[in-house]
């Protein structure tokens, strides 16, 4: 199968994501059913960026031009891949970028996250057999040439000494970090909201950490806020906020909160579910420098940096962790 059939399956693969297919819509009803934090509007979420960002044909041609992939890949490799399951398809891009170079590759997907991309490659098959050459999934991923996988912190360690021998991406838990001015508008601060609540802040890109200036006001950021209220009328979420709450009441922890988010001061760059963390700057002092080297950050949002409102909306080149999948997979 060459370069230029690969990229039209996955253009039509594209379009069946955006379509209301009874079998792709029964597909999503059972991811939720099998995962609440799923829920449909999170599931189409994630399906429409991946249709619009990376499924289109200008987009694939030019990002296999950007590697000069050739039209056969003339020695064909096996990848590992083992997917995280954090939220909706979080491992269609190792999938797509294995996929787009001509390797073979065989999928341990998370249990978490299992019909969708299963369903989505038996789409493919359908288009054309000789994909079932190309993909396949397993339980065990003996006998791979390389490996790609994506863990917690724990299981990297577990990735490390059974594919450390090999060419090997490994990932481990990062999170995405905010930084303010203090001169942001009611639109950006909006925009931010989505930073840090699609998902349910699930994802490495979703902003679990602010940085504000000092005497920074923050009843503009937590009203801002407020269109996510809804976020509690899910059981799973509210439980988390109310357990977060009890928490801090008990520990006599200063908070603030709008009764969907607990802002809360913490060191940490990675925060609880419902919960935000912040921590203060001095005027004229500029975190992002050692943000830039820190190794738990994915993403900075803010002026100067991932623009807001963008961090759940990665491109094809926006590659996890900041290593290059594509020139990895080329230079095998």
């Amino acid at each position: 199968m060459n370069l230029e059939r690969r990229i039209d399956l996955l253009v039509k693969l594209g379009n069946y994501c955006l379509s209301e297919e009874p079998a792709w819509i029964s597909a999503q009803h059972r991811a939720h059913a099998e995962n609440g934090w799923f829920t449909p509007e999170f599931i189409q979420l994630a399906v429409r960026q991946i249709a619009a960002s990376f499924l289109q044909k200008d987009l694939l041609t030019q990002w296999a031009h950007k590697y000069t992939l050739p039209p056969e890949n003339p020695s064909p490799k096996t990848i590992g891949l083992t997917m995280a399951g954090n939220i909706p398809l979080v491992g269609f891009h190792d999938f797509l970028s294995i996929f787009i170079t001509g390797h073979r590759q065989l999928i341990k997907p998370s249990t978490r996250d299992n019909v969708l991309i299963r369903h989505l490659i038996a789409q493919l098959e359908s288009y054309d057999p000789g994909v079932s050459s190309l993909v396949s999934f397993a339980e065990r991923l003996n006998g791979s040439d390389a490996y790609i996988a994506t863990g917690s912190n724990n299981s990297a360690r577990y990735f490390d000494y059974y594919f450390g021998k090999y060419p090997h991406i490994i990932r481990r838990n990062r999170t995405s970090v905010a930084v303010l001015s203090g001169q942001e508008t009611r639109q950006e601060l909006g925009k931010l909201a989505d930073d840090v609540n699609l998902y349910f802040g699930l994802g490495c890109r979703n902003v679990t950490k602010l940085y504000v200036p000092e005497k920074y006001d923050f009843l503009s950021l937590l009203e801002a806020f407020r269109r996510y209220n809804y976020l509690t009328d899910l059981s799973k979420y509210k439980h988390n906020y109310d357990y977060q709450l009890t928490v801090l009441i008990l520990n006599k922890k200063y908070y603030m909160t709008n009764e969907s988010i607990l802002l809360v001061e913490a060191p940490s760059p990675f925060s609880a579910i419902s919960v935000l963390n912040y921590e203060y700057y001095r005027p004229g002092g500029d975190p992002i420098p050692s943000l830039d080297s820190h190794p738990d950050i994915q993403c900075i949002v803010g002026q100067g940096q991932t623009r807001f409102g963008m961090a759940q909306q990665p491109g094809l080149t926006d590659y996890a962790d900041g290593v290059d999948t594509l020139q990895f997979l080329t230079s095998l």
